[in-house]
């Protein structure tokens, strides 16, 4: 008897619940739209951000052609954003875009769509000292920055442009830096190719970068380890002219390594130091 009781108590608990979470769901299902978008912005008022987005995305379903259509997916694409939901932050933004091509705040649109990824991995790659980084690829903070990029681009006047324009700044040193620390590795493991090719990227893409200068380092020293010297020469002329304070330049312009570099056999340079030298590189003088 006691477990017969148990089982219809549980039952009706259970259907107390259910009638409750129906109840929450359906609470603005027969309302009008100037009352849902009142009850809207008073939650978005009070930061109360789930309720505003459950009132927003009611408005959108019951009204998608109604007065506030377009401003309640605006109001939708930051609640999400404040709520720390950036993927849906930034599909609500490319709804917005796709849904209203000329609408007078399209700039916006695009304006969140970059801020929906800026916050999160400006945090983690700010932060991040990886240990192998050639694992690690910031691929959000290059998509924030070629939203801003976008932004500027399309609307070179919007009020959102100046900040745009401060945040790419930010995301340029931060992907320059992850292309350097990734350099690095690269040549500590004496894939040299690879370093270069990072360095270069860096050196041609993210100009007025503060690890530039480094970068332009790292090509003269895999231009010298894989017997390029006309390539480090040239390299080395930049370095000079551009960055006389160089700590990798001594009193007299030259570059400073651990041990002289001699120019490697023709298996050696090919094999861009895999084959052909029995000798392992020497690490390279500290820059600091």
């Amino acid at each position: 008897m006691n477990s017969l009781n148990k089982t219809l108590f549980l039952l009706l608990f259970v259907c107390v619940a259910l009638t409750g979470c129906s109840s929450n769901d359906n609470e603005f299902a027969n309302s009008g739209e100037e009352f849902l978008w009142r009850e809207g912005s008073r939650s978005m008022n009070v930061s109360n951000w789930p309720r505003a987005i459950a009132i927003m995305q009611q408005i959108e379903a019951q009204f998608p052609f109604g007065q506030y259509a377009a401003q309640s997916q605006l109001e939708l694409i930051f609640a999400y954003y404040r709520n720390g939901e950036p993927e849906a932050a930034r599909a609500a933004a490319d709804r917005f875009i796709r849904l209203y091509p000329d609408h007078a705040n399209l700039d916006y649109a695009y304006y969140m769509r970059g801020m929906s990824f800026y916050s999160e991995d400006s945090r983690i790659l700010g932060r991040w000292l990886p240990t192998d980084p050639s694992k690690r690829d910031p691929g959000k903070a290059r998509e924030s920055f070629a939203d801003f990029s976008q932004l500027i681009s399309r609307f070179p006047d919007s009020p959102y442009a100046p900040d745009a324009r401060a945040r790419m700044v930010y995301l340029r040193n931060l992907l320059a830096s992850y292309e350097v620390h990734v350099a690095e590795f690269y040549i500590e493991r004496q894939a040299y190719l690879s370093a270069l090719n990072r360095a270069r990227f860096v050196v041609e893409n993210y100009q007025g970068a503060p690890v530039v200068p480094r970068a332009i380092e790292i090509m003269v020293e895999t231009y010298l380890r894989m017997g390029l010297n006309d390539l480090a020469d040239n390299s080395l002329a930049i370095l000079r002219q551009n960055y006389p304070d160089s700590p990798q330049l001594d009193a007299n312009g030259n570059f400073l390594v651990s041990t002289q570099i001699t120019d490697p056999s023709f298996l050696y340079s090919m094999s861009f130091g895999l084959l052909g030298s029995n000798k392992k590189d020497t690490p390279l003088a500290p820059t600091k």
